[in-house]
């Protein structure tokens, strides 16, 4: 487990690009047969990446936490960004193509997870982001497209895109976690307009479904001096509280974004103006 101290924004304007990568994004998360993980001490999130090629990865009990159980005092959203999977918590079974979601509350004792493609299929990648958990919600898995759904932006401003809400006030319950994913329409590059801090909430985005050899220009930093941050497929980047964060990609993309902190309203944000961002 890779651990990522707070950063004060007074540091960022004169941290050098390979500074600002290592961090605040993430890489390296999805190795075949292994698990990955990043603990950030923004809101003391977890990310981590399991892709099980052979046998079932369990979630480890990471000696960093100091639990005997990864879900002891954790709760978490995973969402599948590769081939067919499937979860199994506590005895019983989700199947998890790729984009579904699972949520897995605290207290539960043996999750694993394993790739079900076959022969020569890719391996499923299951991407987990977790925070603490002061309540016990239910283990529960929702199908890609089955959240609730959101269209937003404009083809005109190349920012259209379909927006998935799984873990969050009115779909799948959680103590703190709010999870989902939006998939740019064809022809569009932007994400997230307009631009915006969450001064209540950590927010991780994981880009996927990126052809290799394309990029994704993320935006983060105060709004009056931002800084950016080039993405490929399956890294992710933390956003702290203060940061601003929205991007544009040379191709069509999707992403997961997930958060935690002192609320789950979806809309608690304060935008940015793009003709305002430095």
């Amino acid at each position: 487990m890779d651990q990522r101290h707070a950063t004060h924004p007074d540091d960022v304007p004169a941290l050098g690009t390979g500074e600002l990568r290592r961090r605040f994004l993430v890489e390296g998360l999805f190795l075949d047969g292994q698990v990955r993980a990043v603990h950030s001490h923004h809101d003391r999130v977890v990310l981590a990446g399991l892709v099980p090629t052979g046998r079932p990865l369990p979630v480890p009990a990471f000696p960093e936490l100091r639990s005997e159980r990864f879900f002891e005092h954790r709760e978490a959203g995973i969402v599948n960004v590769g081939g067919p999977g499937r979860a199994r918590v506590d005895g019983a079974e989700h199947d998890l193509p790729h984009g579904a979601c699972l949520y897995v509350g605290r207290g539960a004792v043996d999750v694993e997870f394993s790739s079900v493609g076959g022969d020569g299929a890719p391996p499923a990648r299951f991407y987990l982001f977790s925070a603490p958990a002061h309540t016990t919600h239910p283990t529960t898995s929702v199908l890609p497209g089955r959240g609730t759904v959101r269209e937003l932006g404009d083809p005109l401003t190349s920012n259209r895109r379909t927006l998935n809400q799984y873990v969050h006030a009115d779909g799948i319950r959680s103590c703190q976690v709010v999870m989902g994913v939006t998939t740019l329409h064809p022809g569009s590059t932007w994400n997230t307009l307009p631009a915006h801090t969450h001064d209540r909430r950590t927010e991780v985005y994981l880009y996927f479904d990126l052809p290799a050899d394309d990029r994704v220009l993320h935006v983060m930093g105060r709004p009056e001096e931002t800084r950016h941050l080039l993405v490929a497929d399956c890294q992710a980047v933390i956003s702290p509280s203060w940061s601003v964060h929205c991007g544009a990609g040379t191709a069509a993309y999707s992403f997961v974004w997930a958060m935690a902190g002192e609320n789950q309203a979806f809309d608690d944000m304060d935008g940015v103006p793009v003709a305002d961002l430095r």
